[in-house]
């Protein structure tokens, strides 16, 4: 399936009849209307089709976008590529943050503007302007007609390469906002700076001395201590996850600090979001975990924003739990504490070989889970004679230096396995 790019009449695709016929075949097969775009003369198929499937994502990842009914929505990629509500709101809450008693218009330039989901949350800060730099023509048309739709006409977009443009710019910023493209020239995924476009390492001081702050998005697999000693004049650090899966680091830089906070966020999309104590790496250091013996009823696995983030002694210490061991990042209580990630209860210890686990998991379904274990999840799977799936879990792990592992299940199905054991 193909999508257009090609914008020669960029007003006639914007008709609200190619939108209305967008939202009428909504549940269409699109291969279909692609497959049969003769009998639409009047509609141009592709960019209806491109619709379509824009709408279709906005009801998961941009729901605030369903209320403007001329938003028109870019290339499969573009929208890949993109914030989600969530994420390019947080950013906004971050900004706001900064500026919590200011007195003047806040000014933001996002120079890698896409979609463009970034700089509409920034525009809905109050008495704030948005520079929206795009190096790809049509999707500063989109934005054109995007910024009209949703009535924000404090974005003004730029078309262009954004370092150039920045060069030939005179205005100092507020914040600077940069997401390097994180795909390499064969359009495989990167996630170091060096290897990403436009490469910032390059460019630090022109992005420095234009701004107050710069906010830089990075992928969650990069490296936190590698990007903070890269960018060198890191302040805080956001972890960022979205229902317990960690989506993006951002590095801000600006305000001089001994050392960076580092900020373990987890977003509950329409409950609130879940952040620890900010800390630094010499905090961690310094904190003194406590270590199981042997482990109790509840075995905790830490969210994926904390697991990212590795505050792993402070989590013993400022909750009270004791850790499996130095290098094993799971912790145990006997009495259930409130926690930020997975609980689970501990039915038996149980050797790892197919006998032992067979004995406890007659119908051979389980999740498997392998923490500080020399196996891989689906490896260790497949030796246990295990089917994915059911209410119980197998974790692998070791507690001090022995390997194990435990049958768990969730806190709401305790009692139910406990009286099928104990039959």
């Amino acid at each position: 399936m193909t999508e257009n790019n090609n914008f020669q009449d960029f007003q006639d695709l914007a008709k609200r009849e190619t939108i209305l016929f967008a939202k009428e075949h909504i549940n269409d097969d699109p291969l279909e209307l692609l497959l049969h775009k003769q009998r639409y003369p009047d509609v141009d198929i592709e960019f209806a089709v491109q619709q379509m499937e824009g709408l279709r994502t906005a009801s998961e990842k941009w729901p605030s976008l369903l209320q403007y009914d001329d938003f028109l929505y870019p290339p499969r990629l573009n929208r890949e590529q993109a914030s989600s509500d969530e994420t390019a709101f947080h950013k906004a809450d971050i900004i706001q943050s900064l500026y919590s008693e200011r007195r003047h218009q806040l000014s933001i330039a996002d120079l890698t503007g896409g979609m463009g989901i970034d700089s509409i949350a920034f525009a809905k800060i109050p008495d704030t302007e948005v520079d929206y730099v795009e190096c790809n023509a049509e999707l500063c048309q989109l934005m054109e007609h995007n910024r009209s739709a949703l009535g924000l006409s404090n974005i003004t977009a730029h078309c262009g390469d954004s370092i150039e443009w920045l060069r030939n710019c005179k205005k100092k910023y507020n914040i600077i906002f940069i997401d390097p493209a994180r795909r390499d020239t064969h359009g495989k995924k990167v996630a170091a700076f060096e290897d990403c476009t436009p490469n910032i390492l390059e460019h630090k001081e022109l992005l420095t001395e234009h701004c107050d702050f710069l906010m830089v998005k990075a992928s969650p697999m990069m490296d936190i201590d590698k990007g903070i000693a890269q960018l060198s004049n890191v302040s805080d650090v956001y972890v960022v996850a979205v229902k317990g899966e960690c989506k993006e680091l951002l590095f801000l830089c600006g305000e001089q600090r001994e050392e960076p906070l580092i900020h373990c966020q987890n977003i509950i999309p329409d409950a609130c979001i879940y952040s620890n104590a900010p800390f630094t790496r010499s905090q961690e250091a310094q904190a003194e975990a406590v270590y199981c013996t042997s482990v109790g009823r509840y075995i905790y696995e830490p969210d994926a924003s904390l697991m990212k983030g590795g505050p792993y002694k402070l989590l013993s210490d400022s909750w009270g739990l004791q850790k499996l061991a130095r290098n094993t990042h799971l912790y145990t209580s006997d009495d259930f504490h409130e926690w930020r990630g997975r609980t689970f209860c501990v039915l038996n210890e149980v050797s790892l070989n197919k006998k032992a686990i067979a004995a406890f998991i007659p119908d051979g379904k389980a999740h498997v889970i392998v923490r500080n274990y020399p196996a891989r999840a689906e490896e260790l799977q497949r030796q246990l004679g295990l089917k994915e799936g059911g209410d119980l879990f197998v974790i692998a792990t070791t507690v001090g230096t022995r390997k194990t592992g435990f049958i768990c299940c969730e806190p709401e199905n305790y009692q139910h396995f406990l009286a099928e054991i104990n039959k």
